[in-house]
């Protein structure tokens, strides 16, 4: 059967957050099957645990932020597309501060860490859900109009459309479709970093965000061009990492998808709305295990299973 995964010891790292600029300690420990992803704050006395859940997360201003009676753990994002991209279903991440370290700006330095980890099988079957009709929210009209979908697909696909409207941005793919029966998510999505522009810094930091942003965790920009030197990592870097950012917010649902998503100018708080509504229709889904290898070795499936073996 396909098997519920964790890490097999304790990993621990330091950095700053994006939005706060606090120094934190990560630290990421096994747990026991059907946990799922559980973050803690051990600089509280007694130290909180929030579940990593759609219906937990509060604030989505520039990050998808956990709340639980007025505790916070925010722009868990990077790390959860890491956990999804790998395999990872039970693990728990402790916090010495309420945000997760934005590292380089993506989630390759999360995956770093979990393969240094390692990758462990546990006795349990691992749980996925499969969509069996289409699930969509919408918001604005016109121009302003995004909205974001979820339809049955025997895999796990995305495909997002962006529109920033910038020099930088329109010179590279505005759109962009990854199948992961195809495509690996370790070398195909992960590398790709956060971005930003110069002209919001000020009122992004005047509302307690982006203080911790510099050239080494983010793409930034001028009205006109990309500030890093080395340039992208990616020809279209900028919506390959609204990408890695809806595999982290979608993995809030607590298993892998088996859908395929189609986004336009979605954010994380579309993506939240999304899941939210998908877990508002229960018929719309349905939780499934591959107990036997041959019912596991189509598409997606057979394909992350080897996937997740190589890590």
């Amino acid at each position: 059967m396909l098997k519920q995964r964790t890490v097999k010891k304790v990993v621990r790292t330091v950095g700053v957050g994006l939005h706060s600029g606090t120094k934190v300690t990560l630290t990421l420990s096994p747990a026991a099957p059907d946990t799922g992803i559980v973050f803690r704050r051990v600089d509280l006395v007694p130290p909180v645990e929030l579940p990593a859940t759609a219906i937990g997360i509060g604030d989505t201003r520039m990050a998808s932020t956990l709340d639980r009676d007025g505790v916070k753990v925010s722009t868990v994002e990077h790390l959860m597309s890491a956990c999804a991209g790998l395999g990872i279903d039970n693990l728990i991440v402790d916090l010495t501060a309420e945000e997760i370290p934005i590292m380089d700006g993506s989630a390759s330095s999360f995956v770093y860490l979990l393969q240094q980890a390692g990758l462990q099988e546990q006795e349990a079957a691992k749980k996925f859900i499969r969509l069996l009709r289409p699930v969509e929210v919408r918001e604005g009209t016109g121009d302003a109009e995004k909205w974001a979908r979820l339809e049955p697909y025997d895999g796990f696909k995305l495909k997002f459309f962006i529109e920033f409207k910038h020099p930088a941005v329109d010179g590279t793919g505005q759109n962009a479709e990854v199948d992961f029966a195809f495509e690996s998510y370790v070398k195909e999505i992960a590398r790709a970093r956060t971005f930003g522009f110069m002209q919001d810094v000020e009122m992004l930091r005047g509302i307690g965000l982006a203080r911790g942003g510099s050239l080494e965790n983010a793409i930034v920009m001028d009205e006109y061009r990309i500030l890093n030197p080395d340039g992208l990592r990616y020809d279209n870097e900028f919506v390959r990492h609204k990408i890695l950012d809806a595999i982290g917010d979608l993995y809030l649902v607590g298993h892998p998808l088996l859908a395929s998503y189609v986004a336009h100018k979605s954010g994380h708080g579309m993506n939240n709305l999304l899941l939210r509504a998908l877990l508002q229709q229960p018929d719309a889904y349905e939780i499934v295990s591959f107990t036997a290898k041959q019912d596991a070795e189509y598409g997606y499936i057979g394909q992350v299973a080897q996937e997740w073996a190589l890590n």
